[in-house]
Order: C-alpha cells, then structure tokens, then sequence
C-alpha cells in the first residue's frame, strides 16, 4: 500500500488544456491561443469559479510551468487556504511517454523532479502538515503493465531515493537538500488503442500484481481511458463500444481483485470524442454510469457562460458511479470490426483536404510540438492495404471536416444494419442522439461530393434541421479549398463556423 492510499477523495470533474473551444477566455493574451501564465490562470478560474475539482497539468506535447503550484498558491491564497491542494482540488500531471515520445524523454525527469520541490514550497504556504499538492501522474499511450511501472519505480527509486546518496563521504544528499517528500507517488495508465482498451483487465490486472510484488499494493487505482484517439483511429461507434468494453472488463477486474477501480473517461464537447458539454451531460452520465472523473475541455470551460458551466459541472461532482451497462463483447467487437474497416476507407480518401485544412485551423493553445514533429501527429493504418495515413490530431480532424460540412460522426454509418441499430439501442443508448446532434452542421453537397450517394442515403437519417449558416459558410470553404484561395481568408472561414457551432473540434 502506498502512502497516497489516504487520500480522502477521488475528484470527478477534470479540467484539461485540450484546445477544442471557439473562443478565447478573458485572460487570454494572445490574439488566438492560451498561452504561458494564462494557463496559471486557467487553473485557478476551474478551481475558484468553474468549480472543477482537478485540473490536468500537461508535459505531454507542449511546454508546462514547473512553478505551476507556487504561482497558484501565490495567485488565489485566500481560495486554496480554504480549499486544500492535494487535498480538496487536485492537480495532476500528464508526462510524456518515454518508451512512444521519444524527444520528450527527458521531460518525464523534469515533471517527476518537480514533486518534491512543489511539495515544499506547499508546506511553507500552509501552516498544518498535509497531504503532497501533487500526488498522480498520467501516463499516456500505456501499452503494457511495465509502462506505469517504469514511472512508479523511478520516482520512487530514483528521485525520492536519491536522498541517500553520498556525494560527500559520510555524508547523505539529503543532508543537503532535505528530505525528499512523497516517497511515492500514483501512477495513471492511460489508455488509448483498440488492443489496450479490449484487453485493459489484463494490463492492469498484470501492473496490480507488479505492486503486490513489491509490496505496495494499493487499495484503489485510477485508471484513465482515450475517447479522442480512439475515435480518430476507429471512429465514433468503435470508440464508444471499445469504452463500454473496458468499462465492463475493469468492474470485473475491480470484484476479482478487490482494488477498488475509478476510471477517468477523456471525453471532448464535439459527439465525435465524447458529446460532454453542457446541454448533454445528463446524457453522458446515463451512457457511463460506472465513470468517477470525466474530463471538462476547453470547449465545456470557455464556449459557454460562467453559470452554465458551473451549473453542468455541478451534475459531474453531485454523480455516485454505479455499475457500467452491460454489454454482449462478441457482438460489440464484430460491428467494431467492420464499422472500422468501413470508417478507415472513407478517411483514407479524406485525409488530403483534412491536412489542407489542419493547417489553416487556428492551434487555441501555445503546443511546442505538433503536426509531423516526434510523432505528435497520429497515423492511421487502414484496413484495407495497411497503408500510413497521417492525420492532424482529433481535434483538428475534427475541425476539418466540420468546417467541410462532413461531421464525422457522419463516416461509416451505411456499415450498420438493422439488427446491429437494434443492439445500439441497448448498449449505446443516446447514439442517434449523438449522430444527430452533429447532424446540424451537415451540407448535403459536401457529403455527396467527398464521400459519394450511399454514405449521404445513410447520413440522412440522422439529419434534423441543419443550420443554414453553417451550412452557408462550409460551402465557401470547400470552394476555397478546390480553388485554392487565400488561406487567410479561409483560416477566417474556418472560425466563423466554429463559432456557430459552439466548439472547435
């Protein structure tokens, strides 16, 4: 059992730095993205008017501020005497991957190393011992049981182990530097692909057994599912489908093993990587009833009013997960399958205006690294001749193809028979409600032109009635793009219909 076992409370409302929102916030400094102090900011608004109860500090892609926790402190004292960090609202770092994120190997060192300082500027500012204002970290891209080992391990071997070292004979580092505090700390497996999420009770099944062995075995665990990714290579059903999947098999894992599980779910405001934004909470709630945190991006956060955000956030804290919906997996795997396949088809002949338009897509946060640098775009291998296709990340996808009048949502849903819309009513109860609510933003030409008749016979099911406006202002773009115009003019284009939609991507 490790130290942090104690912690009185999981949180349920997750504040991230995903840039998929419209529009700029208040504090914002610069002309299109968030940036610098303004994420400091950001933090202490979630905390002290949006009323999320954790907020994700990123390594993962972009630069992060090591003194995120003495400027917090220092920005909002009166609000965090109150409301304890580590205690009452949390914060909690996303590193990169070593083993996957290759040029930001030596971040994970930087992130890790910054525990213990911030753990003493914290017990400077508070005047009673309490528990470290950082205490978990998030691995993305966990593949196997030994990623979130490697982590676990070298914090506790390496950085809170160091202490002991002798670098002057008969004299110990920490005689010098002081105690290194946490001894320990949590690590959050991340999981982001097909194989991970089918077989999730085994990865952390098999990561619970490597604590045991040491000795340490915890009495809960946070796991973290993709929604994003797994959307962007799989599709809106497959990745719904795969969650309900590992949902199920971690309530199993969690009766088998007696650890008490608390999943996170990564979900975004567009339906295609999730659906949460206020207006559909309620809904996500009723299709993961078993989830503890859900993430509240920047769309949730900045896209709509301080009271209605506060409002829909609220439902988040008031939520008491129950058990997951149950679902038949043979069934489900056979529909991911070929939806898939078909989903991977239509991207594939879509990816060249979707890069042509990433590129005019406005980037709503300051990201170090991004599109074709260290692997921080995603490929996605089609099923057909196994070909590389590479995409911008989800939401810039997204964004493309909205901005096209091709949600996409949308892609692969002539794949779906009766009997498999029949077994969706079941498990995925609020799709159609999903697939429609991106249905607004759809321009029959488009479609039609891009994706052919019988994928528009299958859309149109599912389209309410679509907004003129948006409608209007897609057409241009995608006049633009076959006439090759200003990129100007169409980047203007592109967020004059975010606007309209409510969201980015």
């Amino acid at each position: 059992m490790t130290e942090n076992d104690t912690c009185p409370r999981v949180p349920k409302a997750m504040s991230t730095q995903h840039p998929d929102n419209a529009f700029l916030p208040h504090f914002a400094h610069g002309p299109e993205a968030i940036k610098g102090e303004d994420e400091i900011v950001e933090a202490d608004y979630v905390f002290s008017v949006l009323g999320c109860d954790e907020q994700m500090w990123d390594y993962e892609g972009k630069g992060a501020d090591v003194d995120v926790v003495m400027k917090l402190l220092l920005a909002n004292p009166e609000f965090f005497r109150r409301r304890r960090l580590g205690r009452d609202v949390f914060l909690t770092l996303r590193i990169p991957n070593p083993a996957v994120e290759v040029g930001m190997q030596k971040k994970v060192e930087e992130a890790l190393h910054n525990i213990p300082a911030s753990f003493d500027l914290a017990q400077q500012f508070y005047t009673e011992p309490g528990p470290p204002p950082i205490f978990e970290v998030i691995l993305p891209m966990t593949a196997t049981a030994e990623d979130p080992l490697w982590v676990y391990q070298y914090y506790q071997k390496i950085v809170a182990g160091m202490g002991s070292t002798e670098l002057v004979p008969g004299k110990r580092l920490a005689q010098w530097l002081g105690e290194t505090l946490p001894k320990s700390i949590n690590v959050i497996p991340l999981v982001e692909d097909m194989a991970g999420l089918s077989r999730i009770d085994d990865l952390v099944g098999h990561y619970l057994r490597y604590l045991e062995e040491l000795g340490q075995g915890p009495s809960y665990l946070r796991v973290f599912l993709a929604r994003s990714d797994p959307a962007l290579n799989y599709g809106l059903l497959s990745a719904a489908l795969l969650n309900k999947i590992a949902l199920q098999r971690l309530d199993s894992l969690q009766r088998a093993s007696g650890v008490t599980l608390y999943p996170i779910i990564g979900v975004g405001g567009v339906p295609f990587r999730g659906n949460l934004r206020p207006g559909f909470v309620d809904s996500v709630l009723e299709e993961y009833p078993s989830v503890q945190t859900f993430t509240v991006q920047s769309s949730f956060k900045f896209d709509h009013s301080p009271e209605t955000v506060r409002r829909e956030v609220g439902k988040l804290l008031a939520h008491c997960p129950g058990s997951p919906l149950p679902i038949d997996e043979p069934r489900a795997q056979a529909i991911v399958q070929k939806y898939t396949a078909c989903y991977q088809e239509q991207v594939e002949r879509l990816a060249p205006l979707v890069n042509t338009l990433a590129a005019m897509t406005p980037q709503r946060r300051d990201r170090r690294l991004h599109i074709g640098l260290f692997g921080y775009s995603r490929a996605v291998e089609t099923s057909g001749n196994h070909a590389t296709v590479h995409l911008p990340r989800a939401i810039t996808f997204c964004a493309a193809l909205y901005s096209l009048g091709v949600p996409p949502e949308l892609l692969a849903l002539e794949s779906l028979t009766p009997g498999d819309l029949a077994f969706l009513r079941e498990v995925y109860p609020h799709f159609r409600d999903d697939v429609m609510a991106a249905g607004r933003f759809a321009n029959e030409s488009a479609i039609k032109r891009f994706l052919g008749r019988s994928a528009w016979e299958a859309a149109r099911d599912y389209l309410p009635e679509v907004d003129q406006e948006h409608r209007g202002v897609t057409s241009l773009i995608g006049d633009r793009i076959e006439g090759k115009y200003s990129q100007a003019w169409t980047r203007q284009l592109v967020v004059w219909a975010a606007e309209i939609r409510g969201f980015l991507g």
